[in-house]
């Protein structure tokens, strides 16, 4: 039968969903100067689909313009349609930014930074999710036995990743039921972020052509393991030098990387609405499931928001400074990448500009319990206030306190039921 060639655009939006619409291939040069059409309210879409409030109304217009440095084309070889897909930006018609775009607030965050000191930020995206194509084995994490079962998943899937550009680095079974992790190597923020957003979709697509399905939400079971995304960073000057360690700093943190990390615990309360922006994300955010429940930072302390990771084998000192970084704890698949990395950058870069010091003796706060009184701590932040701008603010805190009230009476197994189906 006839076939046209089509591609996908869409940018992740603040429910971490891939949005948009697919073109005919022909059309691609057009496509890349005025992208295709979108309106305001579609980013108000709910994990679940349904818009259940907005400050846009039916009103406006916008475009989304696929990035050429995001394209993913991949073939699998099995006789389905390609995989061809592009990010972009949300925009408006006269081709401005438009304020709400999540990769435009990732980029006035690292803005920020570069302005603060002259760093930048390198960053990478380690995601956890469950695989349904294995049966479920008990006590078989980190076993070669749940390596094996995947079968050809892990295989094609960072082949995938590869065809596409993203560098794989680690495929693993992990702690959880049927539970896999994939790291990658890491690049500038806004590439880190895209990338996270290509590995979440390309996982999908392997899983979709074998018959499965990975799972990306929080939580999965009431009595599970949750599945995080951890992302790492570290420092480079304007030479392109490691900026992150300091053998004599405390925790081996240069002053610079200290100041950062402080600016991250004092606003981890508010930014945490962000980053684990999901009712189902803080059933993850408790004791005894290998997840943070405690603002603070130590050296290699699963347990902790912030973990100073370890360095491995170093060949010298030069070695040992770039292979040195920290891994943020309070992240998952709920949030769009661009916006939980955006979030820890405009967080840091505060602790930079106020040369914050981590508090002698550790940090005695929790983590919030709950979405609501996360999007409570964001509300009340003047700092926040001022990386969003009214009306992204009002939009996103519209979106999560809809989402709260939408699933207010499910119990915790409904809750992880229903967040299973759509992330």
């Amino acid at each position: 039968m006839p076939r046209e060639d089509l591609i996908f655009v869409g940018a992740c939006d603040i429910a971490g969903q891939v949005r948009g619409k697919g073109f005919p291939a022909a059309d691609i040069e057009s496509r890349l100067r005025k992208g295709v059409g979108w309106t305001h309210s579609n980013m108000m879409q709910t994990a679940f689909g349904a818009i259940l409030d907005t400050p846009f109304g039916t009103g406006g217009d916008l475009t989304i313009v696929p990035d050429p440095a995001c394209e993913v084309v991949v073939d699998f070889g099995d006789g389905s349609v390609d995989e061809h897909f592009f990010l972009g930006d949300i925009r408006n018609t006269d081709g401005t930014a438009w304020e709400c775009c999540p990769r435009e607030f990732l980029r006035r965050a690292v803005a920020g930074l570069e302005a603060a000191r002259g760093l930048n930020l390198i960053a990478a995206f380690e995601h956890e999710f469950v695989y349904t194509g294995v049966e479920d084995a008990p006590g078989h994490a980190y076993s070669l036995g749940a390596f094996r079962r995947q079968g050809a998943f892990g295989e094609s899937f960072l082949g995938a990743l590869t065809d596409a550009g993203v560098t794989p680095d680690s495929f693993l079974p992990e702690y959880g039921s049927r539970q896999y992790e994939v790291t990658v190597t890491p690049q500038n923020p806004v590439t880190a972020a895209d990338q996270a957003v290509i590995v979440r979709e390309l996982a999908r697509a392997t899983a979709h052509r074998l018959g499965f399905r990975t799972i990306f939400s929080p939580m999965i079971a009431p009595d599970g393991v949750g599945n995080g995304v951890h992302i790492h960073f570290s420092f480079r000057d304007r030479d392109g030098a490691p900026a992150t360690h300091d053998r004599s700093g405390r925790l081996g943190l240069s002053a610079v990387a200290e100041h950062f990390c402080a600016g991250v615990l004092r606003h981890l309360p508010a930014i945490c609405a962000i980053t684990a922006p999901s009712p189902v994300s803080y059933l993850r955010l408790t004791p005894n499931r290998w997840a943070p429940t405690r603002i603070d930072i130590a050296a290699q302390d699963r347990g902790l928001a912030l973990r100073v990771c370890p360095v491995f084998v170093a060949a010298d000192a030069a070695d040992a400074d770039r292979q040195f970084n920290i891994e943020f704890r309070v992240a998952d698949a709920a949030a769009s990448p661009h916006m939980a990395l955006g979030a820890l950058i405009r967080a840091g870069t505060d602790g930079i500009e106020q040369a914050l010091r981590l508090p002698e003796g550790g940090v005695a706060e929790t983590l919030p319990t709950t979405l609501a009184d996360a999007l409570t701590a964001m509300e009340a932040s003047a700092s926040v206030r001022d990386w969003f701008g009214p009306v992204f603010l009002d939009a996103y805190l519209r979106h999560k306190r809809s989402e709260v009230a939408y699933v207010s009476e499910w119990s915790p197994a409904e809750m992880c039921a229903r967040y299973g189906a759509v992330y």
